[in-house]
């Protein structure tokens, strides 16, 4: 980068980091400093809902996924509109009537302790992995940029977010994720104007996305009915609607955020903020993937986009061989972007588009598999070599084509996504550990400075683990995917145990507990034999749950119902 570049992500993330911790100065209790004093209004709530969800993976990996899968991914958010509305008149009213800290206390209400603790060690474990996949997100960045292990800049990233998140609580997180996402939206915008500029000048937007489309990257819709497909329609209402109710809804991460809201008005406002918002805003971000991928349809790709990686190969026994083959995979392109010519020729005379088509898909899987080949020299030099680049591909693109300045700016979008999400996730285990499990376990009778001490070093207890779990997140193929499938191997569970809560009287404390237990084993037995896809096992856990508990009910002595005030 250039020093423009580095003025610019420098004092962006600085100012960034500056303004949280000074708007957040004073928090003197515990509810001041995870629940901001629950006075805040709906855009900062809505705009903190979305910046806890949009990590610095969906900036750096779904451009990635799009280039390589296409459109598709953007049915996995299909549900959101709909959970949002069941969780508008459901759980937000509730939660804000008995002025919870956390998710989880109303369980002990409503059922037992057991269940209470139960369900925040199924968080605590989930979102405290999950954290660490956000943090190695940016770590990506700054290792590709300074050419040095991802360790080092994963460290680095890690103290930075523990930093202020310590220090100024749930104003911090919320504070600074209004204005980050202000950026974002604005730096996304520009990103994805650059991608149609840079294309050749017989190209325009239109033109860009029928190539992409003719070569199967505009899958936008699949109404195909397939449990083995991770994308569909019906995964995204179906399978999607269980996890996003169960997220919003269930972890703290997220419930944290609304809890601030100054009503329950507001907190309904933010929440209906996103799920206007999310959709088209994924959308966007998986159409600069797409935009990107036609760009390189003409400018030639390097053969691997993770360029540490390919800089162990180049120095190593194995170069010459690995030349070779890259040289292969240039000729392949070569070939291949005859072809593309030849399609766009076809495009504008409406002429000769089928047979167009077929000979670039053809000439694109030949690429593929010299590029295989490849990737098999890199392999054969270091058997631990991380050969998925897919996290890579939008950096590579943005620190090689676009204009100074701007490059800064966008790796300082990606990097504050990062901060924002990993606050959030961090100030939510330090809810749910010192609420659930040191004040209601361990000392209930602490004083508020006690209990917010506790906070404070709850949250550096999770910085630090997430940060361990970080340096292990290389290994997990391409980070927006791995994220989701860890969330659903315990979002259907959680909210099968809300679910039954809210809805189903006739289950008691002790059904539930044992089967939240035998439901948490079967998810993950699917998920290792491969039953369905991820999705789905958000539906199979929660429904389990359901079924399971009323089975074991009626082995069990009936238990005393427990109702639930109706909200107003």
């Amino acid at each position: 980068m250039s020093w423009i570049d580095w003025v610019v992500l420098t004092c962006t993330i600085l100012f960034i980091v500056v303004y949280g911790i000074y708007k957040s100065r004073g928090s003197k209790n515990i509810d001041s400093y995870l629940l901001g004093d629950r006075s805040l209004p709906w855009y900062h709530v809505g705009l903190s809902v979305m910046a806890t969800q949009a990590s610095a993976i969906t900036f750096l990996s779904a451009p990635g996924l799009a280039y390589s899968d296409g459109m598709r991914f953007v049915q996995f958010y299909f549900g959101l509109p709909l959970a949002m509305i069941i969780l508008c008149v459901t759980f937000v009213p509730i939660y804000h009537k008995l002025r919870v800290y956390t998710a989880y206390e109303f369980l002990e209400q409503r059922f037992d302790l057991k269940t209470r603790a139960f369900t925040a060690f199924l968080f605590l474990i989930q979102r405290g992995l999950s954290t660490g996949i956000t943090i190695y997100a940016p770590s990506i960045i700054l290792s590709t940029i300074l050419d040095i292990n991802s360790t080092y800049t994963t460290l680095f990233i890690g103290s930075v977010v523990i930093l202020y998140t310590v220090y100024g609580g749930t104003k911090a997180v919320s504070y600074t994720q209004m204005l980050q996402m202000s950026i974002i939206f604005c730096g996304m915008f520009l990103a994805g104007f650059m991608v149609v500029k840079l294309l050749p000048d017989s190209v325009g937007f239109t033109k860009a996305l029928a190539i992409a489309g003719k070569m199967d990257k505009m899958n936008v819709i699949d109404w195909k009915f397939d449990l083995n497909n991770r994308y569909t329609v019906w995964t995204g209402i179906i399978g999607g609607l269980f996890l996003q109710l169960s997220y919003f809804g269930t972890d703290q991460s997220q419930v944290g955020r609304y809890l601030t809201g100054s009503s329950v008005g507001q907190s309904r406002m933010g929440l209906l903020m996103n799920a206007m918002l999310k959709i088209p805003m994924q959308f966007l971000i998986l159409l600069i993937g797409v935009l990107v991928f036609t760009f390189y349809q003409y400018q030639k790709p390097p053969v691997f986009f993770n360029t540490y990686e390919l800089n162990k190969i180049e120095n190593s026994s194995y170069a010459a061989e690995f030349k070779d083959r890259a040289q292969d995979f240039d000729l392949a392109f070569a070939d291949k972007n005859l072809k593309v010519i030849a399609l766009e020729n076809a495009l504008n005379n409406e002429q000769g588009i089928t047979e167009a088509s077929t000979a670039v898909k053809n000439a694109n899987e030949n690429l593929k598999q010299k590029r295989a080949d490849a990737l098999a020299v890199m392999k054969k030099n270091d058997k631990d070599a991380d050969l998925d680049d897919t996290n890579y591909i939008f950096l590579s693109f943005v620190t090689k084509y676009l204009p100074k300045g701007l490059i800064g700016l966008l790796i300082a979008i990606v990097c504050m996504a990062s901060m924002g999400s990993t606050a959030s996730a961090l100030n939510s285990l330090a809810s749910t550990t010192s609420v659930d499990i040191y004040k209601r376990l361990i000392n209930k009778t602490g004083t508020d400075l006690k209990y917010l001490n506790i906070s404070k070093l709850t949250t550096l207890f999770w910085g630090v683990i997430s940060v361990g779990m970080a340096l292990f997140a290389s290994k997990l193929g391409n980070l927006l995917e791995a994220v989701n499938i860890l969330g659903s191997l315990f979002y259907g569970t959680i909210l099968g145990i809300f679910l039954v809560a809210f809805y189903f009287k006739a289950i008691g404390a002790k059904a539930v507990f044992y089967a939240a237990i035998a439901t948490e084993i079967l998810v993950f037995i699917a998920y290792k034999y491969d039953w369905m896809a991820y999705l789905w096992l958000n539906l199979f856990g929660c429904v389990l749950v359901i079924v399971i508990g009323f089975l074991l009910q009626a082995i069990f002595k009936p238990t005393e119902n427990i109702k639930i005030e109706k909200q107003d």
